[in-house]
């Protein structure tokens, strides 16, 4: 791969995520003071990432794959998400906001595989490349908190903003995609069922009884996740943090530095111990939200942000590396489509409208809310995950990678549903 093609693919990694994270972020805040939202409302706009997850498969696999390059359909679908996102902009309430919401969630979560697949394409040797590239991602994301809280949007209630600069961002990497190298469909003239596009060929791994008790604590686990993405931001504001969006980036940066650490992890701790660590660290995080405050327990404020490189790059990264080793070279992809489907799909589908339940039950007389209830509950629920998974699941059956070598592969294609 040449020096510009990794340019070129650096930029497009960087405005992916950088559209995400500037909006993402701060959107139940957003939600809950300028449009006046519910906090089942929040749960259903943050439900919108689960529906485009589930739809995703369908535009990549009977679109992209088939008929038009992916460098083509990335510039036109980012494109139309940047008018999506200008129209949320100036959206008057949540039933004007939410149809664009949706729709541009539709249209954003199939240009997650689509940019690693134009990736993956210029790659010789993806495994020592494909880390490089995606690490801009990740700063993407980061600049954009930066940016939300050097702007101070969230003081000044200026959020509306957050979904301008990102269309502004998708404006650019839309007309920019049509300078990315040339991907060419790949599947052109075959058909595929709807089991292979939703990755239900892997199914049979569910047969594996260590696999099957990963694969529901994996939905379960994103129930508390849902509560994470939803309500993070809001909570921190309300507490009086400064600049919140800003150093809620910090868990990005703690993101990629466990990310780097997981191949010498995996030597060492082996999958079960990784993923009950990762399962552990959320209790931990919900636990330090439950107690912190802008008073004495700041710290604690911090610490569970910075927990998030262990809940994120502990069970889910390493899910996907124990998923990768066990389906075989025959189910790789569909078992990541799989395993994506659950947690992105059905998980987050159970957790958000959960979550929104929860924080409406535990609004308080003048608008405050009782945050430390709201945080003890996914608490509660990844700590009976844990305990589950802790007496059920052997890791004998597993093939499992200790070397640095596959540890990439396996990083390309856990984030090619979400930064964490």
């Amino acid at each position: 791969m040449s020096t510009a093609i990794r340019i070129k693919l650096s930029i497009m990694m960087f405005l992916e995520f950088f559209i995400w994270g500037a909006w993402f972020v701060t959107l139940g805040t957003y939600l809950l003071h300028n449009l006046n939202a519910s906090g089942t409302q929040v749960g259903v706009a943050f439900l919108t990432q689960s529906i485009g997850a589930i739809v995703a498969p369908f535009i990549v696999g009977l679109i992209a794959d088939r008929y038009f390059s992916a460098q083509k359909i990335l510039g036109v679908l980012h494109l139309a998400g940047a008018l999506l996102l200008w129209r949320a902009s100036s959206s008057p309430d949540f039933n004007s906001f939410y149809p664009n919401i949706l729709t541009y969630m539709i249209l954003y979560m199939p240009t997650l595989a689509l940019v690693n697949s134009i990736a993956f394409r210029q790659m010789q040797n993806p495994q020592k490349e494909f880390a490089q590239v995606r690490v801009l991602g990740t700063l993407g994301w980061i600049v954009a908190g930066l940016t939300i809280g050097w702007l101070n949007w969230e003081q000044t209630n200026a959020l509306q903003a957050t979904f301008l600069m990102a269309a502004g961002a998708a404006a650019l990497l839309g007309v920019f995609s049509f300078t990315l190298p040339a991907t060419p469909p790949v599947k052109s003239g075959q058909s595929s069922s709807l089991g292979d596009l939703l990755g239900l060929e892997a199914i049979g791994m569910l047969k594996n009884r260590s696999y099957l008790i990963f694969f529901l604590a994996s939905i379960a686990i994103c129930i508390p996740l849902a509560f994470y993405y939803g309500f993070t931001n809001p909570f921190l504001n309300e507490v009086g943090m400064k600049g919140a969006a800003a150093i809620q980036s910090m868990g990005q940066v703690s993101e990629l530095l466990f990310m780097l650490a997981i191949p010498l992890f995996f030597s060492k701790l082996g999958v079960k111990k990784m993923l009950a660590i990762g399962m552990g660290a959320w209790v931990l995080r919900y636990i330090f939200f439950a107690y912190g405050n802008g008073g004495d327990n700041y710290w604690m404020l911090i610490a569970g942000i910075v927990l998030h490189g262990v809940c994120y790059d502990f069970f889910f990264v390493t899910g996907q590396i124990y998923t990768d080793n066990l389906a075989g070279e025959r189910f790789k992809s569909s078992a990541q489509g799989f395993i994506t489907l659950a947690t992105y799909g059905v998980g987050m589908l159970i957790g958000t409208l959960l979550s929104g339940d929860i924080f409406d039950k535990n609004t308080l007389t003048g608008g405050a809310h009782d945050w430390r209830m709201i945080w003890l509950i996914p608490a509660a629920i990844a700590a009976v995950v844990l305990v589950l998974f802790l007496l059920f699941f052997r890791e004998r059956n597993a093939a499992v990678a200790t070397d640095s070598t596959e540890a990439p592969v396996a990083y390309g294609e856990a984030s090619a549903v979400a930064p964490g």
